[in-house]
């Protein structure tokens, strides 16, 4: 009898509150740009950090970044959640350089930039959105029962990744842009190089094709970048090391093993360097808002 009261008092007084405030232990996102696409957002806000840290004056020397992404749904279903990285090169002011081959040159605002992404997947993932994670009993716990098969798999572009984050509304998560030398770039170039070879394929189960390179994940594609890193997760078995939760165990090898220090140049905070774009439908609806700060996004 208590708990009925108890919850017919909570209902009467989400009832009076105002629109904004219907879901008042959401947290809350900035709507501002909510009829802006998804992909311009990003675009933006990748282009207003960078140019910040490039200043007004001459840029002498060719400057590079990444910005680590990840994207999952409410209830963060490894079938949902994917793990994604951009790589940025700008270019030196007024200055020949040699370009790094395959990787399309752009201008913004008078400066000169090359970026690719190294988001991997199915091959025919726009067209097959159905990921095989795990099949059949006891898969998760046991690698050699699950029946996903390895296929081949591509690394897609920035925008043809946010699109299938946007196709099922997922919460999209950004870090940085952070700095980095030249050979974190060649080092991203290389991983870009072997994905894009044929010679690996895409799994997103990959404990037991990880070590021999015959087939791996999203998360190990970008993770350690020479390396392919332990699973992490409850118990070694990489349970739930995906979406935000696997980009996060990216940033905290990236910056806890010696090596891979080296080519950061600026601390990296994967908790509090956060910044998310959640779909939903109004303010005075309850949409997935896992993140501090946060944009709205509807297509």
């Amino acid at each position: 009898m208590l708990s009925f009261v108890r919850l017919l008092l909570t209902s009467l007084f989400l009832l009076t509150l105002p629109a904004q405030a219907a879901w008042p232990f959401q947290r809350q996102a900035d709507f501002s740009r909510q009829d802006v696409p998804l992909y311009q957002q990003v675009t933006d806000r990748i282009k207003v950090k960078i140019l910040a840290r490039l200043g007004e004056g001459k840029n002498t020397r060719d400057r590079f970044f990444i910005i680590p992404f990840a994207y999952e749904n409410r209830g963060n279903d490894p079938g949902y959640s994917h793990s994604f990285m951009t790589v940025i090169r700008v270019l030196a002011d007024n200055k020949q350089t040699r370009l790094t081959r395959g990787i399309t040159t752009r201008t913004f605002k008078d400066r000169e930039f090359q970026a690719f992404t190294i988001s991997w997947l199915p091959h025919d993932f726009t067209a097959d959105p159905d990921l095989c994670v795990f099949k059949g009993f006891g898969a998760r716990l046991f690698p050699t029962w699950n029946q996903c098969p390895p296929v081949p798999g591509k690394s897609f572009k920035l925008d043809e990744t946010l699109q299938l984050g946007v196709n099922v509304k997922n919460a999209i998560c950004m870090w940085g842009p952070y700095e980095i030398t030249k050979e974190g770039f060649d080092l991203g170039v290389r991983r870009l190089r072997l994905l894009e070879s044929g010679k690996i394929k895409y799994r997103a189960d990959d404990r037991l094709t990880r070590k021999d390179q015959t087939a791996i994940n999203c998360f190990h594609a970008m993770a350690g970048l020479t390396d392919f890193y332990p699973n992490g997760g409850l118990f070694g078995t990489g349970f739930k090391m995906w979406g935000v939760n696997g980009t996060s165990r990216v940033l905290m090898e990236y910056r806890d093993t010696a090596r891979l220090r080296k080519i950061l140049l600026e601390p990296v905070d994967e908790k509090n360097d956060r910044y998310g774009f959640v779909y939903s439908e109004g303010p005075d609806t309850r949409y997935y808002n896992l993140f501090k700060h946060a944009s709205v996004y509807r297509r």
